[in-house]
């Protein structure tokens, strides 16, 4: 444990920086922090950068439609925030360089706008001062960061030398572990998946010039709606002995939160619903992605996984066998919940990793073979 605790800054406090504050407040030191031998969180947020006003900050902080009331003490100390006692600066900067994100004393930045996805970009945090920079979204390209990072898969290949990092998206921390279990057992040889995904904020309400896709310009809440969607890729970038085998696509649906994936695979051998299924248990059950992945076989509806830190729930009710070698599978996820409790188990792992003395948890600073 550092002599204290990691400071962090969010950029943007929509609906995933809102959700990484509270996942911190509410979970305490998190998964990353037990399997390291940690009692308290190591990670303080101390400052937030968005351009909504102050009374709307806390107002939005104390009540979400999504996950209930915050659990804890939310007011405005002037024109700064006070959480559970905790002070907070707030900042309304249209840009980073606006920002002296050196002066903050910050250990890391997690930009949570969803606005930047270029190394250019990352590169304008850097120059302002930021000393590290956790993306919440997959890039542009692999190479636009120095890593991408699906938790309990690669997080062991960084070596603290990374400055700038992307969580992935959540679709992609849903699939690899599934993926990535399978393909280890017994071989995959192409995959299928769509996405079927509660609304998002680049919707409108009702019909409105809102996106240069012009399905989005349709009412979130009135049509399930096809959209583009790059998880195809961003597995690739994970597991790249799967490149060329992948074939995704995407629709949105009218619930407020809690998406799935329904996966498709040709398997290498021969197979069925029951091996797959003892498979995911066990995976869920011990090994690395204990705590990440969990399973059931429980008659689940979405709304049964709001607010579940899980980065996929197995449905194992769902598992089907078309054939020798056809699998189809249905993997629940939190996109909201589930994604910001992971964006923290990778800060917290980066920084004790990049503020390791040499020769005492460090790794080998070798390129990151398995995520660019």
């Amino acid at each position: 444990m550092p002599h204290r605790p990691y400071r962090v800054a969010l950029n943007g406090y929509g609906r995933v920086g809102r959700c990484v504050l509270r996942a911190l407040y509410e979970r305490g030191s998190g998964f990353a922090a037990e399997t390291l031998g940690s009692a308290e969180s190591s990670l303080k947020i101390v400052a937030i950068n968005d351009l909504a006003d102050i009374p709307s900050l806390e107002y939005l902080t104390r009540f979400d439609s999504t996950h209930g009331r915050f659990p804890g003490t939310v007011q405005v100390a002037g024109d700064d925030l006070q959480i559970n006692g905790d002070d907070i600066q707030v900042l309304r900067s249209a840009t980073p360089e606006a920002i002296d994100w050196a002066a903050l004393g910050i250990d890391l930045v997690l930009e949570c706008s969803g606005a930047y996805n270029s190394r250019a970009d990352g590169q304008r945090f850097l120059a302002a001062g930021a000393p590290r920079v956790l993306f919440s979204q997959p890039m542009a390209s692999a190479a636009a960061v120095d890593a991408t990072i699906v938790f309990g898969i690669n997080q062991a290949s960084l070596s603290g030398a990374e400055r700038l990092v992307s969580n992935a998206s959540c679709t992609t921390n849903c699939g690899v572990p599934l993926l990535k279990v399978l393909h280890q057992a017994i071989g995959l040889e192409y995959i299928s998946i769509t996405t079927i995904h509660s609304a998002m904020n680049d919707q409108p309400v009702i019909d409105a010039y809102h996106h240069e896709d012009l399905r989005r310009t349709r009412s979130a809440f009135q049509s399930v709606i096809p959209v583009s969607t790059g998880l195809a890729r961003g597995i690739e970038r994970l597991l790249p002995e799967l490149t060329g085998r992948i074939q995704a696509k995407a629709v949105r649906v009218p619930t407020l939160n809690v998406s799935c994936l329904d996966i498709t695979l040709l398997m290498a051998r021969d197979t069925d619903a029951a091996e797959i299924n003892r498979l995911l248990r066990e995976a869920a059950q011990s090994g690395p992605l204990k705590g990440l992945l969990a399973y059931t076989e429980l008659p689940h509806a979405s709304c049964d996984f709001n607010h579940d830190p899980h980065s996929a729930i197995v449905d194992g009710s769902q598992t089907r066998v078309s054939g020798p070698r056809l699998v189809n599978l249905l993997a629940w996820f939190d996109n909201e919940w589930g994604f910001a409790n992971r964006m923290l188990d990778v800060a917290e792992h980066y920084l004790r990793v990049a503020t390791a003395p040499e020769g005492a948890g460090r790794h080998s600073s070798a390129p990151l073979k398995d995520c660019l």
